[in-house]
């Protein structure tokens, strides 16, 4: 039976048709779920596309703000090939892509066929997952919420994050003006904010730590490694599954985390499109 893609400008539309696909592997698909989610409740155009195969869900694709790259879930390659051709089909030029590292790579390598043109890999990353959290010792400081007397000082983090990453579209008061009163940006706090880190809303029982940023003066001494472990307790205290991405590139974070007690559950990489 031949490959459908359907195609959708609403979020819950999305989660509806595909909810049993994207259930089916919660961690794998918690990047592309909560971003779903979080489109549901604070709305901004996107386009999305679910590709099935007889009656079941093969593949979902996500693309918003417009101008970022399209995020895709793990897709057999026979699902790959009329998802790139619907998106082309439409006239649609995505800027990259993101994904589970081979799937992107084979939606990168259509696309490159297709369109005749360059796509270049330029960060690589690891899914890791944490069970039982090992605390680092002897970091001074306390761990807290953050408050809404941090906004200043964090809205530059997050800004400084995203650039670090390659990501320049955001808007980074937005950000933390709305995740501040929600309680989702921890500190750790060395006689005023050393280091921070996120928790995404829980989303089928997984939550992604998430914005993990210490400022270079900062880094070091072992802030960003206890307030992490903090963050990833409370998380597995609240009886969630704690998942984070980590950029393949950076020895250092890979290797805190592991020391954490972060096991590798998958590869992911970012393409962009010439």
């Amino acid at each position: 039976m031949a490959v459908e893609v359907s195609f959708s400008d609403d979020a819950g539309w999305v989660l509806e048709k595909a909810k049993v696909f994207l259930r089916s592997k919660p961690v794998h698909h918690n990047l592309i779920l909560t971003l779903l989610h979080a489109r549901v409740a604070h709305y901004e155009p996107g386009r999305y596309w679910v590709a099935t195969d007889g009656n079941v869900v093969g593949g979902v694709v996500f693309q918003s703000p417009l101008s970022f790259r399209a995020v895709v879930t793990p897709m057999a390659p026979k699902v790959v090939l009329p998802v790139v051709d619907a998106i082309l089909d439409v006239g649609v030029k995505l800027p990259g892509v993101v994904g589970d590292a081979a799937t992107a790579a084979y939606f990168a390598g259509q696309w490159a066929e297709r369109q005749k043109s360059a796509v270049v890999p330029f960060m690589g990353q690891r899914l890791y997952e944490i069970d039982k959290v090992e605390q680092p010792t002897g970091v001074k400081g306390y761990f807290r919420k953050a408050v809404s007397d941090d906004r200043e000082r964090l809205v530059d983090w997050v800004r400084r994050f995203y650039t670090d990453i390659g990501v320049e579209e955001i808007d980074a008061e937005d950000i933390v003006d709305r995740r501040v009163p929600a309680g989702q940006i921890w500190l750790w706090d060395r006689a005023g904010p050393v280091s921070m880190a996120a928790r995404t809303v829980p989303v089928e029982g997984v939550t992604r730590v998430q914005l993990v940023y210490t400022p270079p003066e900062n880094r070091k001494r072992g802030y960003a490694s206890v307030c992490v472990a903090r963050l990833s307790k409370q998380i597995r205290d609240d009886g969630q599954r704690c998942i984070l991405y980590t950029d393949l590139g950076n020895p250092i974070s890979n290797s805190v985390y592991r020391r954490i007690g972060y096991r590798a559950v998958a590869e992911a990489i970012q393409y962009r499109f010439e």
